[in-house]
């Protein structure tokens, strides 16, 4: 180090010296490149576990709510009069509609999925090009 701060000092540093100081300062600088990155992911991990974690927690409250609800719902159509077996029965019925309809719109919405076909005509075309200017030389 102090023989680089002399010859610096004077100005006479050799090619190599100064090859040998870039190539020092480069592996310093990717060196702490990387210990960044790696703190930087760490953090990062952190936040989406604890992101997780409240996302899981949430969906398991929000199906408890459901579940009440639906409870609520059986006991509000028991006091339309029917018992309480017919009300179970009634709320079960519901949801298996909602659950047929909401079935019926993603099947159509399935259909509507076009398989990429523009992606292969033109991957076709891009391969048949390429085999007629191979044959041609």
């Amino acid at each position: 180090m102090a023989a680089r701060a002399t010859s610096q000092a004077d100005g006479s540093a050799s090619i190599g010296q100064l090859v040998a100081s870039i190539k020092d300062d480069l592996t310093g600088l990717v060196r702490d490149e990387i210990e960044l990155a790696k703190a930087e992911l760490k953090e990062d991990a952190k936040e989406a576990a604890v992101g997780g974690a409240m996302t899981a927690v949430a969906a398991f409250l929000g199906l408890m709510a459901f579940i009440l609800a639906s409870f609520a719902l059986v006991y509000g159509v028991r006091a339309l009069g029917l018992t309480l077996g017919w009300s179970f029965l009634v709320v079960a019925g519901a949801y298996v509609l909602v659950a047929l309809v909401l079935l019926l719109a993603a099947r159509s919405r399935f259909g509507r999925i076009s398989k990429a076909e523009r992606t292969k005509v033109t991957a076709r075309d891009a391969a048949r090009a390429l085999k007629r200017s191979s044959n041609s030389t």
